[in-house]
């Protein structure tokens, strides 16, 4: 499901809420049917930096993320190396992020937050700051990992044909509410120039400038 909306719409703020990282809601946060318990719950966060730890290599910056989630130690080394497999980083284990290109530091980051097997992934503007070849790049990616997954994915966006790409669902929000909920039917796998992707996201601009304009 792809977030769409202007800035200060409260799409960051509803992730931190999911994430609990903002307690300050009225309400209740459901996660598969039941009251979501923020202790039991593993919740997966990307955000548009990618928030490493600069002092660690790859390896480790996905190993800091298994010891605080308290996944068995003996579990570290499948995870840590399919994961930067799935991610393409196999060959960069042993560099650190100011070694990495900003692609490659977003795919670590996706790789660590994979790595604890979160219920939920969240990813806040994860390619925003890249350049549109290699943010077009990893957004096929994405999906391929989705695929192989089976993660339930909420990912927030302020571009609408990447939301058309990307989502099942595309939620269009504008003055902290919800303002349209849109089902993309377009078959996977897809293709980036289907016309059915752009069909979808002329009906989504013309949501999201008509919930904009309101607000």
């Amino acid at each position: 499901m792809c977030l769409l909306g202007p800035s200060g719409c409260g799409k960051s703020t509803f992730l931190n809420l999911v994430a609990g990282l903002d307690g300050d809601y009225e309400g209740s946060i459901a996660l598969d049917g039941r009251e979501l318990n923020r202790r039991a719950a593993r919740v997966g966060y990307v955000f548009q930096e990618p928030r490493l730890l600069p002092w660690l290599d790859s390896e480790d910056n996905i190993r800091f993320a298994l010891r605080n989630c308290k996944v068995p130690r003996s579990e570290w080394t499948s995870i840590i190396d399919e994961n930067l497999a799935m991610t393409g980083l196999a060959a960069f284990r042993r560099h650190y992020p100011h070694q990495l290109s900003g692609g490659m530091r977003q795919r670590l980051a996706l790789a660590r937050a994979l790595s604890v097997s979160p219920q939920v992934l969240l990813m806040d503007e994860p390619f925003s700051g890249l350049d549109e070849l290699t943010a077009r790049r990893l957004r096929m990616d994405l999906l391929e990992i989705w695929r192989r997954k089976h993660k339930t994915v909420v990912f927030v966006t302020h571009n609408a044909y990447e939301a058309s790409f990307l989502a099942d669902r595309v939620v269009v929000m504008a003055g902290g509410r919800v303002r349209g909920d849109y089902r993309v039917n377009v078959p996977r796998p897809r293709d980036y120039d289907d016309p059915r992707v752009f069909e979808v996201n002329r009906d989504v601009v013309k949501a999201f400038l008509a919930a904009a304009g309101e607000h």
